[in-house]
């Protein structure tokens, strides 16, 4: 029995001298792409931005104080005094002692 998936043989005089090949290359239709919408929304956000900067830059976008002399009195309190410690002596200590190098070893 033979296989219904291989083709039949051929012979190979049967063949074109040239074969020519067609690919058809089909775009996926599940919305690939950009959209329009991202464009708007980002152009109204700059639109927005630039609008702001123009009102807080122009001296619109605040009222702004002329008089700008202000006096600050502020009357803190004492702190306590508060009761140190006495901290005992501390014992004597010798620093510490290095070895004197010796001699580098001849070879």
């Amino acid at each position: 029995m033979t296989d219904p998936n291989v083709p039949p043989p051929r012979d190979p005089e049967d063949r074109p001298e040239v074969v020519h090949h067609t690919t058809i290359n089909n775009p996926p239709s599940n919305g690939g792409g950009g959209s329009g919408w991202i464009g708007f929304l980002v152009g109204g956000i700059v639109v927005v931005l630039i609008i702001i900067a123009i009102v807080v830059f122009a001296g619109g976008g605040l009222n702004r104080a002329t008089d700008t002399n202000v006096d600050l009195d502020i009357d803190l309190p004492e702190a306590p005094a508060l009761p140190t410690p006495e901290l005992p002596d501390l014992p004597p200590v010798e620093p510490p002692t290095l070895p004197t190098p010796e001699p580098a070893p001849a070879n």
